[in-house]
């Protein structure tokens, strides 16, 4: 058997990046011909990391069949999400924590998902179901990727699962979780200097939802305002996503990081179905989030079962 690539959803956060890496690392020390790679740029929060701890960013591919046969999914399952040849390829493993849609195999392979946080938290479990020990510089990219995706465990999405692996991987990495933790959302919330399709771009994914095809962006802030500055630009970049990509839908939800809260900005055929979801009235284009910071849990559950009536 050649070599394999690992790799996250397109788009990639920390999480995407470092499971990628972090799996790459297990599947390497047991023996295997791994590469862990990309599916698109990174952020500002995951470059911090990867300096943080001494990794090199992985590399970036378009297709990956024309370089291997075979392929591991972290992070993701959902074929929209995943590289552009995904047919064209044999899927080994996923390792994932979201929902399961559009995902079918010709063969058995080996799946592993579960109800956490955070991808890492399971490879976290992997490494010592396998009885492998986790280095330092790889306990920092995985506590990095369980602050990222639990902002900080303040998110919904957050499991005392993820909390425990937390604490374990921090003392591993000789640092303190919170201190560490808030200087890493800090550096991904510096939006200085980005323009609108940047920001809607940062972290965006496209679900299908009935027989509607929406696309979800969250950018995470300090404070929201410093993006709603940008609202005209934002909107305008979101109405040409729409006609490029014909969606129904298009969410950008701006996440306050400190207060755990978010505001929408809804444009497309079907943003009566975000009114309705989140029981508020859109304000040209806009509304309030109250207590709202989580894509995969509070966000993408509510509008598909919305949206799949329609």
């Amino acid at each position: 058997m050649g070599k394999t690539f690992i790799f996250g959803h397109k788009n990639p956060d920390t999480d995407s990046i470092c499971s990628a890496i972090v799996y790459a690392d297990l599947k390497t020390k047991l023996g295997f011909d791994v590469e862990a790679v990309r599916l698109g740029d990174i952020n500002d929060e995951t470059a911090f990391v990867l300096k943080t701890f001494n990794a090199e960013v992985p590399r970036l591919i378009e297709k990956a069949s024309p370089e291997v046969d075979s392929v591991i999914l972290v992070d993701h399952n959902e074929r929209q999400q995943s590289v552009d040849d995904i047919d064209d390829v044999h899927v080994l493993e996923v390792i994932d924590h979201h929902r399961i849609a559009n995902f079918e195999t010709a063969d058995p392979l080996y799946y592993r998902a579960e109800p956490v946080g955070c991808t890492t938290t399971i490879l976290n479990k992997l490494y010592k179901e396998h009885g492998v020990e986790i280095e330092k510089e790889i306990a920092g990219l995985m506590l990095s990727a369980i602050i990222s995706d639990s902002l900080l465990f303040k998110s919904p999405t957050c499991t005392e699962q993820d909390v425990k692996a937390a604490q374990e991987l921090a003392q591993i990495a000789g640092i303190d979780a919170n201190e560490y933790g808030l200087n890493m959302l800090k550096a991904g919330a510096d939006l200085s200097g980005k323009t609108a399709e940047e920001l809607i771009g940062i972290d965006a994914k496209v679900f299908p939802m009935g027989s509607k095809k929406v696309e979800i962006a969250q950018i995470n802030a300090i404070d929201p305002a410093d993006v709603l500055a940008l609202k005209a630009e934002l909107e305008q970049a979101v109405t040409d996503a729409i006609v490029e990509k014909t969606l129904d839908l298009f969410l950008v939800v701006i996440t306050d990081i400190l207060n755990s809260d978010s505001v929408a900005i809804a444009i497309g055929a079907e943003t009566s179905a975000v009114e309705e979801a989140f029981n508020v009235k859109l304000d040209d284009n806009q509304a309030l989030l109250k207590g709202v910071v989580s894509r995969k849990k509070q966000i993408v559950p509510v509008l598909t079962e919305i949206l799949q009536n329609r």
